[in-house]
């Protein structure tokens, strides 16, 4: 790609404004084409945040309620 001033004398953080944007322009373009991005990665995916079944009543029962699948 080639940027070519026609009239003006730019500064260099002109130009480097300039470059930036039309590269985040470009940047947002292909990921348009590119289509939808692929699931959710685990720990971020919403049925994460889903309530799930307490451990019964039993001793040291609080430690496996904090535990994201239960008790491996």
């Amino acid at each position: 790609m080639v940027i070519k001033v026609e009239r003006g004398r730019p500064t260099p953080e002109e130009l480097a404004a300039v470059v930036a944007l039309v590269q985040a322009r470009a940047a947002a373009a292909d990921a348009e084409q590119e289509g939808p991005a692929g699931p959710p990665a685990g720990w971020s995916a919403p049925a994460r945040n889903l309530p799930r079944a307490m451990p019964p009543p039993a001793p040291g029962a609080w430690r496996m309620s904090a535990w994201p699948g239960g008790p491996a």
